[in-house]
């Protein structure tokens, strides 16, 4: 029986991951910031363990707790939407320290068992903000770039040994309330300065009115594919209109 870590499982993608991989055999690690009970149901293949990718010590633990791994799901991630000149340089650097390096962070700690035993899949979330120029992303799309260009490069140095990197790209959610958390306790005044309120409410009426979103199984669907996949394929959209995005490309 295969054992999947995955990160950010408290909610959205991570959550619904959680679930799929369990409907289907394996055996789960789901790990949270904050692990909590009453998110993931109860099972003897399922196992809640804190992970926070930004702090080693909980990394370090984590992968201990979980003993052997197979596939490691990096899910865990922080939106930021907003004008980059009302963005805070910290609120940049907060982004990137999730959304960039703590997927390095988990992905350097859970190597060395893949490359030892000469299999695995390391599955890094991205966004379909990869895939098309879309405003009020510049912080969260230069994240989530830098991840896609680290996963290419990866997937090439573990090939020799038998391990595989993937890239999930989802597309929109509106479940996940993408534009609220975004904010991060940040006032709409200052992420959207005055000069470009009008310009960013019509930016988001357009985007809140398209015909196609993703759905958070779409995105657990894709990483399962994702996993399996043995073709080579590196980018795997996730939902209708990441889809469509990575077509139009």
């Amino acid at each position: 029986m295969k054992t999947v870590l995955i990160t950010g499982v408290s909610s959205g993608y991570g959550r619904e991951t959680a679930l799929h991989f369990h409907s289907q055999g394996w055996n789960v690690i789901a790990t949270m910031r904050t692990p909590r009970t009453g998110v993931l149901p109860e099972s003897d293949r399922l196992r809640v363990v804190e992970l926070d990718v930004t702090k080693p010590d909980t990394i370090t633990a984590a992968f201990e707790a979980a003993g052997p791994v197979d596939v490691l799901v990096n899910n865990a991630g922080i939106p930021s939407m907003g004008v980059f000149e009302g963005m805070p340089m910290a609120r940049v650097r907060e982004v990137f320290e999730t959304n960039t390096f703590g997927v390095m962070a988990t992905t350097q700690a859970v190597l060395p068992q893949l490359r030892e035993r000469g299999s695995g899949v390391v599955v890094n979330v991205t966004s379909s903000v990869v895939l098309g120029h879309m405003p009020l992303t510049a912080v969260y799309k230069a994240s989530k770039m830098a991840v896609e260009g680290f996963t290419a490069s990866l997937a090439l140095e573990l090939a020799p040994f038998g391990v595989r990197a993937k890239t999930v790209e989802p597309g929109a959610c509106l479940t996940t309330n993408f534009a609220a958390r975004s904010m991060n306790g940040g006032s709409p005044d200052e992420l959207v300065p005055a000069p470009y309120a009008a310009w960013a409410k019509k930016t988001m009426d357009e985007f809140t009115s398209q015909d196609l979103f993703t759905e958070e199984s779409d995105v657990a669907e894709t990483v399962w594919r994702a996993v399996h996949d043995t073709t080579g394929q590196l980018r795997f959209p996730a939902g209708p209109d990441a889809v469509r995005l990575a077509q139009a490309k």
